[in-house]
């Protein structure tokens, strides 16, 4: 997940406050239900000792949220009286959630700001295909350069005989196929859509995937129309997380295979945190990976106002320029994430595959891929 949005939470110290609120339901539905939530959320972050400006800048904010804009709530990123970064999120949180720390409690965005997987859907059908696009979070409309039909013109013919017609059919079908999957790989490219989702009857998609380029082919997947030939919102959200899923299997099997060492004695992939935070200080996080709730995110680390000063014992700021008292206790996850965001690296979270397969990669929540040059 690229996370280069999160860049202005690091250009001023904290302590900040974070929360995650789910959008209420509508108002017709429990009258003043948004206001009970930013009052809740509120008083949370007054307990923890947020001062009364930001708590009020955070009120505003909650109570402001709409279900139609944001069908799953917003993450609020907020401190000295004003509301930094609000992402939109693409996943409900489990509960309202509230932070003040060092620290922007950023970690769970990786989970429930996510990847919004954008699929372009083609319905294909003997008149051709009509692309559609979708967003994780309930945006779609018409491709750009690919919305409409691809028909099969019908010309008639005096003395055309029916197997004769089929034939004409046939290599028809065969030239839109060829049309179709080329419009189907510009419009990918000008979207950069993660997945092709092709619909419609087994034997058309099926000739639309065999004529895209081998490039895309890891982007396809085949599914059968619903009702009334529209794929349903259920549907997609499979789709959407099978795609998920395998992505964070694939950066385990990477992160697995990283963790023997080179011809050179040097290992791709770590793991301890004390390592971690040693590759975070000298900027060799190639990809930081995380596994929410896995023991090592909680875990207590020491850090400064500089993204590059942080250390599992507050005593090792020293050399780094921060002084005991101004030395910070926060989270380890959220620490590393400042520090990966800071370097332009990429995070990802692997709680997907862990919960599929049942396996604990890393074992404590947190792992690196490492750069050595």
């Amino acid at each position: 997940m690229d996370l280069a949005f999160l860049h202005p939470l690091y250009e001023h110290p904290g302590p900040w406050a974070s929360v995650y609120a789910g959008t209420p339901a509508p108002p017709e539905s429990v009258p003043g239900e948004r206001s009970l939530t930013a009052a809740a959320v509120t008083r949370e972050l007054t307990e923890q000792g947020a001062d009364e400006a930001t708590c009020r800048a955070v009120r505003r904010a909650v109570e402001e949220l709409r279900h139609d804009a944001e069908p799953y709530g917003r993450a609020l990123f907020a401190r000295d009286g004003r509301v930094v970064l609000d992402p939109t999120l693409a996943a409900p949180p489990p509960a309202d959630l509230a932070f003040w720390a060092p620290l922007p409690r950023t970690a769970p965005l990786l989970d429930l700001a996510g990847e919004d997987v954008v699929c372009v859907v083609a319905y294909v059908d003997r008149r051709g295909a009509r692309f559609e696009l979708r967003g994780a979070l309930g945006g779609e409309g018409a491709a750009p350069a690919a919305g409409g039909w691809w028909p099969v013109h019908r010309t008639g013919g005096a003395g055309r005989s029916e197997r004769h017609f089929h034939l004409w059919m046939e290599n028809t079908w065969e030239h839109n196929v060829a049309e179709v999957a080329d419009a189907l790989a510009v419009c990918q490219e000008e979207t950069r859509a993660d997945l092709l989702v092709l619909v419609g009857e087994h034997r058309e998609r099926g000739a639309v995937r065999d004529r895209l380029p081998r490039r895309l082919l890891d982007r396809v997947v085949q599914a059968p129309p619903g009702v009334g030939g529209r794929l349903p919102d259920e549907d997609l959200a499979r789709v959407r997380a099978e795609h998920v899923r395998r992505r964070a299997a694939d950066e385990v099997e990477r992160f697995l295979a990283a963790r023997g060492p080179d011809a050179a004695g040097r290992r791709g992939a770590v793991e301890d945190v004390a390592e971690l935070v040693e590759a975070a200080r000298e900027h060799r996080i190639d990809e930081l990976l995380v596994r929410a709730e896995g023991p090592d995110t909680h875990r207590a680390v020491w850090v400064g106002e500089d993204p590059d000063q942080l250390a599992v014992h507050r005593t090792q700021l020293r050399p780094l320029g921060v002084g005991v008292d101004r030395a910070r206790s926060a989270r380890a996850d959220d620490a590393l994430l400042r520090s990966t965001v800071s370097a332009d690296a990429p995070a990802v979270s692997v709680t997907p595959a862990s919960e599929a397969t049942g396996t604990g990669v890393p074992a404590g929540g947190l792992g690196a891929l490492l750069r050595w040059t």
